[in-house]
C-alpha cells in the first residue's frame, strides 16, 4: 500500500475514538437522573459557564468537586458521583484499538491527545499503544488549542505536517489542520481506518 502522502505519525482523541460515542454516555447519565437526554450535551454546545467549568477542569484549573458542584447548578441534579456517571457507560471501542495497535507494530509513531482530568481513564493497555500521551490536564493546554498539538507533534519527534490525527470533534480537527495536520474527523470506525491507512500507507485491518 501506497501513501496519498508522507504523513509519518499518526495521534488520537480518547473519549469517541478509543471508547463508544461519548454523548450517548452522557445521554444515559441525564437519562437516570430524570433529566432529558440532551441535557448535559446542550449544556456543554450552549452554555458559556458549563464550557468554562469543563476547560478549568480539563487544563487543571478546577478541581473535580468544584466542577461537579457548578455543572450540576446548571444541570438541575445533585454534584455527588457527576463526573463518574457521565462517563460510566463508555466501553472500548475495539476496532479503533485494535488499527492504533497495527499502526505502532508497523513503525508508525503513534499518539494519545486528550482533553481530560484524570489517568484513571487510560489503563496499562491503552498506554501502551502509544509512544508519547499528552493530556490536557498534565499541560494546562487543551485542544483546539494550537499549542497543545504542537506539543504532541513534538514528543513524537516530527512536524505538525507530518501528523493524522482522527478526532470525533469538528473543532479539534479544525484545531488541528490550523498548525498543518492532517485531521480524520471520526464518525464510522471503517471508514476512519480506510482513511487513516490511505494517509500513512499501512494496513491496520486483518485482510481475508
Amino acid at each position: 500500500m501506497s501513501p496519498d502522502s508522507n504523513k509519518k505519525a499518526l495521534l488520537v482523541d480518547f473519549g469517541g475514538v478509543l471508547t463508544t460515542d461519548i454523548w450517548s454516555s452522557f445521554a444515559t447519565f441525564c437519562e437516570q437522573r430524570g433529566l432529558d437526554a440532551e441535557a448535559a450535551k446542550q449544556l456543554f454546545r450552549e452554555d458559556p459557564d458549563a464550557l468554562a467549568a469543563l476547560r478549568g477542569l480539563e487544563t487543571g484549573e478546577v478541581e473535580a468537586p468544584e466542577f461537579e458542584r457548578r455543572f450540576a447548578e446548571l444541570l438541575g441534579t445533585e454534584p455527588e458521583g457527576l463526573i463518574e456517571g457521565l462517563f460510566a457507560s463508555l466501553q472500548p471501542a475495539e476496532p479503533m484499538v485494535e488499527a492504533v495497535r497495527r499502526a505502532r507494530e508497523a513503525g508508525v509513531p503513534t499518539g494519545l491527545i486528550s482533553n481530560s482530568w484524570v489517568m484513571d481513564h487510560y489503563t496499562d493497555e491503552i498506554r501502551g499503544l502509544f509512544d508519547a500521551v499528552v493530556i490536557s490536564a498534565e499541560v494546562g493546554l487543551h485542544k483546539p488549542q494550537p499549542e497543545i498539538y504542537r506539543l504532541a507533534a513534538e514528543r513524537l519527534g516530527v512536524g505538525t505536517e507530518d501528523c493524522v490525527i482522527v478526532d470525533d470533534l469538528r473543532e479539534n480537527c479544525a484545531g488541528a489542520e490550523a498548525v498543518g495536520m492532517t485531521a480524520v474527523l471520526h464518525r464510522d470506525a471503517d471508514q476512519t481506518i480506510a482513511r487513516v491507512e490511505e494517509l500513512l500507507g499501512v494496513e491496520l485491518t486483518a485482510r481475508a
